[in-house]
């Protein structure tokens, strides 16, 4: 068995951060482990700009703002796996992993990092009528086609669902000479971030159809058509306002859940909401040693958010091994009126700590209001909030080192 002191799991924007900041933290001892054969993740085939305003200031593809976190992998000397498969985490933290090279492996880690992002949500998960046919794909898929493999998945597309990369392939779908007829959203919002749908809908004329959805596939060998249809309050079809769509392409775009087979393996407690681990303000979940950050821990809108959060991670990581302590405290943090989520959900250090959360629906002009009892710890101005788009709120380690225990909500108020 090989011993390592800090094994990050995923080579993707998440898992490359988090290396480089537990390295730049003092750790040279760790190991990068990677499923597909380069570094970067999602990022490679996301070839559309928009990526590190915040983090860089400037605007890359994802490729480009791949490559800046690989460079510095290469350039600190970072080891490094890819085509490797880890098919297992154990409680006491030894990882199995499989690759050609290699065969099976062993590895005891002292800290793990999981940063294995997330998956699509697939059609037999949306219990669409209609029989199997050719030319369902979902968006990332149909993405990967396109902009790597250089394969056109149709002509005449329709989308469900109005999440981030169904929104962009709408645009590059019609950039490649496909008509995108139509963009349908079960939700009576959408799912996407505001300028993406300025930028892929309304700049291309693209319809969005709030509050429908596909009630039916058709076609036999290759998809021919889909019937659609306006939702009541209750997220039912209404049959009298059905419609046919002529198309040979269906695009999937709903939702994205986290990929914690190997999480809910280790035995870590796991979040109904996020469909990730419950973590502490350093993203350690609850085995010590253990930490998660990325899109396998909750979905981000932005992957400049992603890198901060795994930057959290790795030098936590680094504090954990060097056995670094700080002032505890014991508070959770909870959503409440509106909110949906949050991430932390609990805080066991008295540090600056920054509270990442979404809400549950479309609100204007709503206060965010962090609470501890009644003591209001913090009342920002009214703003426009949608499940869209990430919220953030700023917890400073002077008012976590007073209050030392209890439980800070997170609600909007008039």
């Amino acid at each position: 068995m090989t011993k390592v002191s800090l094994v990050i799991v995923g080579g993707g924007p998440a898992g490359m951060s988090a290396a480089v900041a537990a390295y730049k933290a003092g750790v040279t001892d760790l190991l990068i482990l990677e499923r597909e054969a380069h570094l970067g993740g999602i990022l490679r085939q996301c070839i559309h700009n928009g990526f590190g305003l915040h983090k860089f200031g400037e605007e890359l593809t994802g490729p480009e703002y791949a490559a800046r976190y690989a460079e510095q992998v290469k350039e600190l000397g970072i080891p490094y796996k890819v085509g490797t498969m880890v098919t297992g985490i154990t409680e006491d933290k030894v990882i199995t992993a499989v690759n050609p090279t290699d065969g099976i492996m062993h590895i005891q880690a002292e800290a793990i990092i999981l940063a294995m992002g997330c998956r699509e949500r697939p059609k037999g998960a949306l219990n669409i009528a209609g029989a199997r046919p050719s030319g369902i794909y979902t968006a990332g898929t149909a993405q990967k086609y396109v902009n790597i493999k250089g394969y056109m998945p149709g002509k005449e597309v329709v989308i469900l669902g109005s999440g981030d990369i169904g929104l962009i392939m709408a645009r590059r779908m019609t950039l490649e000479g496909a008509k995108v007829k139509a963009v349908c959203e079960l939700m009576p919002y959408s799912g996407g971030l505001a300028r993406n749908i300025e930028q892929c809908l309304n700049d291309f004329g693209i319809p969005l159809m709030l509050s429908h959805t596909v009630v039916q596939i058709h076609g036999k060998d290759r998809v021919t058509g889909v019937t659609i249809a306006k939702v009541d309050e209750r997220r039912n079809p209404i049959k009298e306002t059905e419609q046919y769509i002529a198309c040979d392409t269906l695009l999937l775009s709903c939702g994205l859940l986290p990929e914690n087979e190997l999480t809910k393996g280790a035995g870590i407690t796991m979040d109904r909401i996020t469909g990730g681990a419950v973590t502490d303000q350093s993203r350690q979940t609850s085995i010590p040693g253990v930490f998660a950050c990325g899109n396998v821990l909750h979905v981000h809108d932005l992957v400049d958010y992603v890198s901060e959060e795994a930057e959290i991670a790795g030098c936590a990581a680094a504090d954990y091994l060097a056995d670094k302590q700080s002032e505890r405290v014991d508070i959770t943090v909870q959503p409440v009126g509106g909110v949906r989520y949050t991430v932390p959900q609990k805080i066991t250090s008295a540090q600056d700590t920054t509270v990442y959360f979404r809400v549950a629906d479309v609100f204007r002009d709503k206060r965010v209001v962090v609470k501890c009892g009644d003591r209001v710890i913090s009342n920002k101005k009214k703003i426009k909030l949608a499940p869209g788009e990430m919220e953030t709120v700023k917890l400073t380690a002077q008012v976590l080192a007073e209050l030392a225990e209890g439980t800070i909500t997170i609600g909007l108020e008039d």
